[in-house]
Order: C-alpha cells, then structure tokens, then sequence
C-alpha cells in the first residue's frame, strides 16, 4: 500500500514545494530545480504491485506553478490471484495559469497479472496538461507472453468541472491472442497514449505527427485537446518514439531518469 501528495506552489518566479505528504511504499525524490519547473521523481519501494495492492497518487498544481512528475523506473505489475487485481489511482489537479507533466515510465504487465488504473485531471480555464502513459504487455526480448491476464484503465480530463476527454481500455484472458488481431495492436506488445490539453494543442499537432511511427496516430479531439496513441513491438522501440515526442511537448529535454 502507499500513498503520495505533492503540491506545487511560485516562489519568485520559481515553483517549489508547497505541501509532500508520503506514506507505505510510495515515496518522492526532487532533483535540483530547472527551468521546467518543479520536477518529482516518485518510487514505489516494494519493487512492483501484485493483486490486491493499493497505490494512490495525489498531486496539485497550484496557480502559476509547474510541477512535471516521473518515476524512478518502469513499474512491474506481477501475479495476481483471481478477483484481486492491483489498483493504481491518479488524481492531478491543475490551478489557474499552471502546468503539470505527467511522465511515468513504463508499466510492465507479467503473465497473470490484474491490474485496475484511472486518471484523473482537473483543469482551470487556463491550465495545462500533458501526460505519457507507456504500458508493456510483457518483456518480448524476455521471450514472455501474456497468455492470461487483466488490464481495466481509465482517464477522465475536465476542464472547469467540463468533461473534455475520456478513454478506456478494457483487455482480459489471453492479451498477447487479442492484441495480435487486425483491429487491435496487430502483434504490437507495446503502446503508450499521448494526451495534451493546452492552448496551443492545435498548433502542436502537425509537429507532433511528423514525430510519430506509422504504428501510431494522433488527432485533435476538440479545440485544445490533442491525442495519440503509439504502438511499438516493445517497450524499448516504443521508447525511442516517445522521447522525442516528451521533448517537442514538453518544451524541454525529457526527465533525466527517461534517458538512464
């Protein structure tokens, strides 16, 4: 179990800690401050989630602030026993005239693992957010295969208490048979989506798709909503399409633990 509140607050012109609250296994490290803002780099310390784990993540921008927040490593999600997947909640709070960058690294799904995840973004009027979800359908260079399995997430945007995006997958039994298929992943074990709620969202998108692999798309949902979603054959290809991506997004060289 853990759990993990950051809030971001302006010092000057810099954004600091404003509130840390940490408990269980989940933790928060702050690199040297940049330009990008306030950067946290969280770790879960029980080394992955198996069935009936609880982590949750709570973070706030508050006004004027930038808080980007990444993890250490990719997150393992192992075995589970039936009925009891693990659950992963992110909740991400965006203030007037502030920015939040959601990058975590990869989450890897083990053959027989459960795994239930939402997130959640509340945005002001002005707010932005951009967030990276990469998730791995087992290590191929491993030679495993999700045979058996259970994967439910959910991502919710509003915007002023709006509705502006949501998405959901739903994938069980036999992943590695189901994502083999023409309509699905065509054999790609491996896919990250790609979310950015800004202003500027329409600009970014012909930038964005000369960046893109022909395994992925990306298109504007609706005026200041910009989506992709890309497909690799595994997380290390998938990787290299995403690091350019975080930069061109971002605005900044990725988080240093994304280049490790």
């Amino acid at each position: 179990m853990g759990t993990l509140r950051v809030v971001s607050k302006t010092y000057g012109a810099a954004s600091v800690i404003g509130d840390l609250y940490q408990s269980g296994c989940l933790k928060a490290l702050f690199p040297r401050a940049n330009a990008a803002g306030l950067t946290g780099v969280f770790l879960n310390t029980s080394g992955g989630m198996t069935g009936g784990d609880r982590l949750s993540i709570d973070a706030e921008a508050g006004t004027g602030s930038r808080l980007t927040l990444t993890s250490q490593a990719a997150e393992r999600v192992y075995l589970a026993q039936p009925g009891a997947p693990a659950r992963l909640t992110t909740t991400l709070n965006v203030a007037k005239d502030a920015r939040i960058d959601w990058l975590p690294q990869e989450t890897i799904l083990f053959n027989g693992s459960a795994l239930h995840r939402r997130l959640e973004v509340d945005l002001a009027p002005d707010a932005t957010f951009f967030g990276v979800e990469p998730l791995v359908f087992g290590r191929v260079s491993m030679g495993e295969t999700l045979t058996k399995g259970s994967f439910a997430d959910n991502i919710t945007l509003r915007r002023d208490g709006v509705p502006i995006f949501a998405d959901a997958v739903r994938l069980s039994g036999d992943i590695a048979a189901q994502l083999s298929g023409p309509a699905t992943a065509r054999g790609q074990f491996a896919m990250a989506s790609v979310i950015y709620a800004a202003a500027d969202a329409e600009a970014a998108l012909n930038p964005l798709r000369a960046l893109l692999p022909n395994t992925a798309g990306a298109s504007l949902i609706r005026p200041g909503v910009l989506y992709a979603r890309v497909l690799a054959p595994d997380s290390y290809i998938l990787r290299q399409s995403l690091v350019p991506i975080i930069a061109r997004l971002q605005g900044a060289a990725p988080p240093k633990t994304w280049m490790l």
